[in-house]
């Protein structure tokens, strides 16, 4: 809310200092999805070294910021994309495996990526399409991190799903790990200082000048972007 504005009145307890180290323009694309993937990998599930992980829609807004830190934090990061370019991409932000899931068996290719031994978490944020293939990639009391339904909410799933491995299955709202001031300056900290050192890319592939905000949703839509969207208020052209 009050993204589309040139001013905005806000609580102080939620106003978050950005340091010299990083662009106002990379802050205004990061933090929210940077929050979410500091919540996803260190707090929902404790991504480790010697972890195999999936990352579902690995090429988008988070997707990207997951499997960057995660391949820092020294996982097996596997990711799924749409097409040769988006694989491109996720190659280069720290995936050591990626399935073109319109041209390959996602479950069949995890199975011979961890030789049948199955993932410790899945990240998804695809919903409907993905869950059932989430949930057979699973190693036993493996974790299913749900944090999105961009294909539509999944069905109704019945507990023996995840009883069949002792799975775990968890739908986290930013807000919820971020409720107190510590809560969220610890969350904002850590990714502030994972692009200082390099761990995180921030893309801002486009700028639009507030005045023609209407031109952000139309070319999201017609897929002309990649990477962050960024509005700049007239005053500061």
């Amino acid at each position: 809310m009050g993204s589309y504005a040139q001013e905005q009145i806000l609580p102080a307890s939620v106003a978050i200092p950005v340091p010299p180290s990083v662009d106002h323009k990379q802050a205004a694309s990061v933090m929210l999805k940077g929050m979410t993937a500091h919540v996803l990998l260190r707090r929902v599930f404790k991504v480790e070294s010697g972890h195999t992980i999936l990352v579902h829609a690995a090429a988008g807004g988070v997707g990207s910021l997951l499997c960057q830190w995660a391949n820092a934090l020294g996982a097996t990061v596997i990711g799924t994309v749409s097409n040769e370019e988006k694989a491109a991409q996720a190659s280069q932000d720290g995936c050591h495996h990626v399935i073109i899931y319109t041209k390959e068996d996602v479950v069949a290719r995890v199975k011979e990526i961890t030789s049948g031994k199955g993932l410790n978490v899945v990240y998804d944020s695809v919903g409907k399409d993905t869950y059932k293939a989430s949930i057979e990639c699973l190693a036993p009391r493996g974790f299913l991190v749900s944090f999105g339904q961009s294909s539509g909410k999944p069905d109704p799933i019945p507990m023996s799903d995840l009883a069949s491995k002792s799975l775990f299955l968890t739908r986290p709202s930013l807000m919820h790990y971020t409720a107190t001031r510590d809560e969220l300056l610890e969350s904002a900290g850590e990714v502030f200082a994972n692009i200082a050192n390099g761990v995180l890319r921030v893309r801002v592939n486009h700028t639009y000048l507030l005045s023609e905000a209407a031109r952000a949703p139309a070319d999201l839509e017609g897929r002309k972007t990649s990477g962050s969207i960024v509005l700049i208020p007239d005053t500061d052209s």
